[in-house]
């Protein structure tokens, strides 16, 4: 398989969770050190993202272990089945200690949530990007985080400050305030509401009053059914919006 073809789902994360890890470079213009691998299993070559425990930043809100964040915010996105989020493992065994390992998506970077607004025929991935946002009480959603990749398909990276226990979302997603959840999406988020709370995916990953209160927000969105107004009250965007 060429370098970047993107492989289907449970053979990406084989090649992620298995497969020997080579360094590339560090990615430019990223809070904590973030690198370009390439990862290589059984003939199988795939670009990924490395984000090392040890190149965290400490934050008074949030523990230390960003990088499990990106694994669970991954699972919590299949588990609603709405894909939004690349392929994304935890590994311990990589080149500056354990950290995880996220798909690279060839993606067209000039283009972001902003520009993607702009044009009707994005307005529903855009919708469930931002209603993932609220279950996974999304701290630092920015406009760059949404990238259409080659494929035309809307993917949302960058999701290692999620699932805080107090209410804490900041996002530049605000456009559907006030309009009714798609149907879809609110049968989604109302099943795994029942199911969360005993997911061992994510048990593994989040402390368990993060998974009791992530369950909490999901029952509150679906018995809501709205997208909700980011309020004058609390900073409600974050820095910088791109």
């Amino acid at each position: 398989m060429p370098t970047g073809e993107r492989a289907p789902a449970a053979d990406a994360l084989t090649v992620l969770g298995r497969g020997q890890v080579e360094l590339q470079g560090r990615l430019p213009w990223s809070s904590n050190a973030t690198f370009l691998v390439q990862v290589c299993h059984d003939g199988t070559t795939m670009p990924a993202v490395y984000k090392p425990r040890r190149g965290e930043r400490p934050l008074w809100d949030f523990p230390e272990g960003l990088f499990l964040r990106e694994v669970a915010a991954y699972r919590l996105s299949e588990e609603l089945g709405w894909g939004i989020v690349p392929e994304t493992v935890a590994r311990a065994d990589a080149p500056l200690g354990p950290g995880s390992l996220q798909r690279f998506v060839p993606a067209d970077f000039s283009e972001h949530y902003f520009t993607l607004f702009e044009r009707p025929e994005h307005h529903e991935a855009l919708q469930a990007i931002a209603a993932f946002d609220l279950l996974a009480n999304n701290a630092d959603r920015k406009s760059g985080h949404c990238l259409l990749g080659d494929e035309g398909r809307i993917w949302g990276i960058d999701n290692g400050l999620c699932f805080h226990v107090e209410p804490n979302l900041r996002t530049v997603i605000w456009e559907f305030s006030g309009l009714p959840l798609p149907a879809r999406l609110r049968a989604d988020v109302e099943r795994v509401a029942g199911t969360v709370a005993d997911s061992e995916g994510l048990g593994e990953l989040l402390a368990p009053d993060e998974l009791a209160t992530l369950a909490r927000r999901a029952r509150r969105v679906a018995e809501r059914g709205t997208f909700p107004d980011p309020g004058a009250a609390r900073r409600s965007y974050p820095w910088p919006l791109v």
